[in-house]
């Protein structure tokens, strides 16, 4: 089915390095729970330069469906990168965030955008995960610092299945490891978030791109930079505003 001329109703964006064969079982599930929606959509996959024939198979998809979108990186920039490149192509006005790995469930779509009729932005969080002990152990532990240090309350803010009202990323100013922070990120700005559980699956094909060891350091270290943005962030009201943008003399 052909894409509307008129801007869609959603947006979503997928990161993607080197799940070729996660792909082709994703997009028809994708289908599957959209379409009798009646929403207007899109599919941004991020190449964020794959190794394999990631690209390819998405080329494929835009052949035969027009709501199929390919941003491809030169090289391999992170998933930050990734999402920030997805938000900024997105036509939506809702937004959603997803892995291509499969392990997000898209039959959650539609319940996560349904919380944005009250709430800006909507965080998964994965109360039974498909992972290894050694994994959830220390994403229990690295959430519980990160909440400490940020003073915040997300309980997986590694989790990346989430749902936006669009107007609250156009300020959204994202760096290098920061996919992680966003829900605190728009805390800090003052946007509505809530944290809703969500299924997890296990991987089926490839491997997971960050280990106990790579993230660890990193994400203190960005940690810390959150939390020096959340210390300086500005922080007013304007109750009064006497003759709007007209300067007196």
């Amino acid at each position: 089915m052909p894409a509307s001329a008129s801007e869609p109703d959603l947006s979503l964006i997928i990161p993607v390095y080197n799940e070729e064969a996660n792909l082709s079982l994703l997009w028809p599930e994708i289908r599957e729970v959209l379409d009798p929606t009646g929403l207007r959509y899109e599919i941004v996959f991020v190449d964020d330069g794959s190794r394999d024939r990631s690209a390819e198979v998405i080329r494929a998809f835009r052949e035969q469906d027009a709501r199929v979108r390919l941003l491809r990186f030169k090289t391999n920039a992170g998933e930050t990168a990734a999402t920030d490149a997805g938000f900024k192509a997105a036509r939506g006005r809702w937004v959603v965030t997803m892995d291509a790995d499969l392990q997000n469930d898209p039959h959650d779509i539609p319940m996560l955008l349904a919380q944005l009729e009250r709430w800006d932005a909507v965080t998964g969080w994965r109360t039974r995960r498909e992972d290894a002990w050694v994994r959830r152990v220390s994403s229990w532990v690295a959430n519980a610092v990160r909440n400490v240090i940020s003073r915040d309350s997300i309980r997986d803010s590694g989790c990346t299945f989430r749902a936006f009202r669009r107007e609250c990323l156009r300020g959204l100013a994202l760096y290098r490891g920061l996919h992680r922070f966003i829900p605190t990120l728009l805390r800090m700005q003052g946007f509505r978030v809530l944290e809703v559980p969500v299924n997890h699956r296990p991987r089926r094909f490839g491997e997971s791109k960050y280990g106990i060891a790579n993230r660890a350091f990193g994400a203190f270290r960005d940690l810390l930079a959150v939390r020096w943005m959340a210390d300086r962030t500005l922080r007013y009201q304007v109750v009064e505003d006497l003759g709007g943008g007209v300067r007196e003399a």
